[in-house]
């Protein structure tokens, strides 16, 4: 039981590899919880064309 067993989470690190025991997911969101709200991003007037001189 250690860095050499293949089926705990110790020797999934020490392998670098995924399985049951060291899942490669993300949790699920808690429920109930705050969203997150995103502004959108600002939007630049155009300016007004330069008049010619004559």
């Amino acid at each position: 039981m250690g860095k050499g067993d293949r089926k705990t989470r110790r020797g999934k690190t020490y392998r670098n590899s995924y399985g049951n025991s060291r899942a490669h997911s993300v949790k699920p969101a808690v429920t109930g919880a705050k969203t997150t709200v995103t502004k959108p991003a600002a939007v630049k007037k155009a300016a007004a064309p330069k008049k010619k001189s004559a």
